[in-house]
């Protein structure tokens, strides 16, 4: 099967994306380069929805030269890729702690966050579509949402307080110290990972959709068009009833709303569907090569920003080049959306030479 290069670059896109938003250049930011405080929509709010989205249509790439048939390699390569993602994801919080002289911050070591629940939604949706028949997996999606959208409803769920059901399982089976400590709600709790492996499962489907995963002989190539009509159909379709959603369940990501799930996973099959109609089909190529440096090391080079963030931090670099930023240019809010970008920049020089020489490094 020809390789997806759509795939690769929205992958990127998003990579790319999370990079800027979570390296503002000082205390001021864009409103579209932060978070919506609590229900609403930003753009900032898409990048990690569509990451997983990604992942779940990657599932259907990599496990559909198995068969989707279970075996050991296969099984115990899902179990490796999910526990270092986990591993990686709480080295970057102990990082945090080791630059401050907390040697073994164990009691207070956050466990939930990003590459947490990256790995948890990989590792469950690559084993549920290994033994799960996939005629059953959209209803298992349509469950989870369902049965989340009546937790949310019995258990004070749209409550940014800790009378939310959702901050009182996070306490129960977490602890306050492992928790997200800026909100009431943590924005990756236990809870909210239902809605989230909802998310996975609909990447998933989308791309055997996409890919004409139906067992034909025929060259999925020659029967694209057809299938990016039923993408965009199927994107349309999520976005429309995920916005009908909104009186009744509002959108927000920090508690991951079945509304949410719905409508940022109808604009990434949408997004995705006019990548491949303008790169795969129509071979509109150039454009988008940057991207590529981002979408072909996409854990890596994330996980990278972070780390490099954090030491930059601790040992005063960061500061210096903001005061810089803010001298040379007078709108604060563009001083510091600079900094997110020539950031990102510098995570891009430093994937360009593995882009180059074929070198991926995959968590």
């Amino acid at each position: 099967m020809k390789r997806l290069l759509s795939l690769d670059i929205l992958r990127g896109m998003t990579v790319a994306g999370m990079i800027v938003v979570n390296n503002a250049g000082g205390q001021l930011s864009y409103d579209s380069l932060r978070h919506a405080e609590w229900n609403g929509l930003t753009p900032c709010d898409l990048v990690f929805p569509f990451f997983l989205f990604i992942m779940g249509f990657s599932i259907s790439i990599a496990l559909r030269k198995f068969g989707y048939a279970p075996s050991k390699s296969v099984i115990v390569k899902i179990l490796k890729r999910t526990l270092l993602i986990l591993l990686v994801g709480w080295a970057i919080h102990w990082v945090g702690h080791l630059c401050w002289g907390d040697y073994f911050p164990l009691a207070h070591l956050r466990l939930t966050g990003v590459l947490p629940r990256i790995a948890i939604c990989y590792g469950i949706v690559a084993l549920m579509v290994l033994y799960t028949p996939h005629k059953w997996l959209p209803r298992i999606a349509v469950l989870l949402l369902v049965g989340y959208a009546l937790l949310l409803w019995i258990g004070n769920g749209y409550a940014n307080d800790p009378t939310n059901l959702l901050a009182r399982i996070d306490h129960f089976l977490l602890g306050e110290e492992h928790l997200y400590t800026k909100q009431s709600v943590d924005p990756e709790g236990v809870a909210s990972t239902l809605s989230s492996i909802a998310h996975t499962i609909i990447g998933f489907l989308c791309g055997k959709l996409l890919l004409a995963a139906d067992g034909s002989k025929e060259n999925a190539a020659s029967r694209l068009p057809l299938r990016l009509v039923r993408l965009f159909v199927a994107g349309s379709l999520m976005l429309m009833v995920g916005y009908l959603l909104t009186e009744a369940l509002p959108l927000n990501k920090r508690i991951w709303s079945p509304s949410f799930t719905l409508v940022t996973c109808g604009g990434a099959a949408l997004l995705l569907g006019v990548l491949t109609y303008v790169i795969d089909l129509k071979g509109y190529r150039r454009w988008c090569r940057p991207f590529e440096v981002f979408g072909v090391n996409p854990l890596f080079l994330y996980v990278l920003s972070e780390v490099g963030s954090i030491l930059l931090g601790r040992f005063g670099l960061k500061a210096p080049v903001c005061e810089a930023l803010h001298a040379a240019i007078s709108n604060p809010y563009l001083a510091s959306a600079a900094y997110a970008v020539g950031y990102a920049l510098l995570l891009w020089l430093c994937g360009y030479p593995l882009y180059k020489r074929k070198i991926y490094i995959k968590l």
